[in-house]
């Protein structure tokens, strides 16, 4: 990712508490002369009772919570862990404050390093141009990108990583 991002005109870098989410961060800061800004809130999905499972069924269970919340079930919780709703009520305030926080700068890119289910979601609750269907089948793989941007329609998705068939009026 820290290739990837290389040329782009980055202006700050953000990453969840996790360890997996600082190192790719502080390999993307690093290149751009800045420091990680850490934020609590930006975490991945608490899964409660099946954390640290890789098992069939903990994996069915947890996908057919997730796909849940993409058909409209946000309040459905992960068993003994949180629900859609949940993960958008940390997220989203983290998301706002951090664009407050650039929004008189002109230009550059925000960088926010997450992981993969609580960014889909957020991707789909925040950019008109991405449905459930989409935001569900895609899922963003490790140092994947979801790109967003805000004008004065709202958030739109300028692109998801490496996903050919984008959603209508998504340019790759």
């Amino acid at each position: 990712m820290a290739q990837r991002l290389a040329g782009e005109p980055v202006v700050a870098v953000y990453a969840s508490v996790a360890l997996r989410a600082r190192q790719t961060a502080e390999a993307i800061a690093r290149s751009h002369g800045l420091e990680v800004i850490v934020r609590d809130g930006l975490q991945e999905v608490d899964v409660g009772d099946l954390e640290g499972r890789d098992d069939l069924r903990a994996i069915e269970e947890f996908l057919s919570v997730y796909r849940s919340w993409h058909a409209g079930n946000i309040d459905v919780p992960v068993p003994g862990g949180e629900s859609g709703q949940q993960l958008l009520d940390r997220f989203l305030p983290v998301v706002d404050r951090i664009r407050a926080e650039h929004a008189e700068r002109n230009g550059g890119v925000v960088v926010l390093v997450s992981h993969g289910a609580a960014i889909r979601l957020t991707a789909k609750t925040l950019a008109s141009n991405v449905d459930s269907m989409f935001a569900d089948a895609h899922i963003v793989p490790n140092a994947g990108a979801v790109v967003l941007e805000l004008d004065d329609a709202g958030w739109q998705c300028l692109s998801w990583d490496r996903v050919a068939a984008l959603p209508p009026g998504v340019q790759p």
